[in-house]
């Protein structure tokens, strides 16, 4: 029986087509991005859920050179401190491109908002749900951007209170993400650190339980 409040099946297979082939990317072309399009993007973003409404996200255009560069040195020195904290596996992560920060169209910094420890409806016991709302509306926005074609990568190597400092925002708030947006030769086949055996996607059978923990 068809649901009521179903989509029709082309709505519903671009919805599962943006889910499959979003990805995290790190290799741009420089072209600039359409205000209204970034513009839809961060509507998209604002329409997330967010615990209690609190909607704690905020969005810095980053539209200065010297402070885009600024961000990728910061960027660059937090890459090699991660790879000495990585062993064995150093020299495999510095293979690695971890960011398209100098080559993006746009560069967007994503942060939680200053004073958020009034907010308690649905943080009291667990404050971090102002984080898994932020990260909801940064989804929203990376399958806007799949679904027209527009490429986007989010970027967390870097130390929360320098780029809060670098950026001038109010003591309190907290970046989370640097955002690299922009067109793309091409969207990887498959997620990059898959294709370069960094991890695999682990088989449902390993993430779903029932009724205990680790019960498959």
């Amino acid at each position: 029986m068809t649901h009521p409040h179903r989509y029709d099946q082309a709505a519903i297979d671009g919805v599962y087509r943006a889910i499959r082939e979003r990805r995290d990317m790190r290799h741009f072309r420089p072209d600039p991005i359409e205000p209204a399009q970034l513009a839809r993007f961060i509507e998209a973003a604002h329409c997330a859920p967010s615990v209690g409404y609190m909607q704690p996200w905020r969005f810095l255009r980053i539209t200065d050179t010297a402070l885009r560069g600024a961000l990728h040195a910061h960027v660059d020195a937090e890459r090699a401190l991660t790879a000495e904290a990585m062993g064995e596996r150093a020299d495999e992560f510095m293979r690695l491109k971890v960011e398209g920060i100098l080559s993006c169209g746009e560069l967007l910094v994503v942060g939680l908002v200053d004073g958020r420890e009034r907010y308690v409806f649905g943080r009291r016991t667990m404050p971090e749900m102002d984080l898994a709302s932020a990260a909801c509306a940064i989804q929203n926005f990376w399958l806007a951007a799949r679904a027209e074609g527009i490429g986007a990568g989010w970027v967390s190597l870097f130390d929360p209170e320098h780029v809060r400092t670098l950026c001038g925002m109010p003591e309190g708030s907290r970046p989370i993400a640097l955002l690299c947006v922009g067109h793309v030769e091409e969207f990887y086949p498959e997620p990059m650190l898959q294709m370069e055996r960094w991890d695999r996607r682990r088989e449902l059978g390993e993430i779903v339980y029932e009724n205990a923990w680790g019960t498959r």
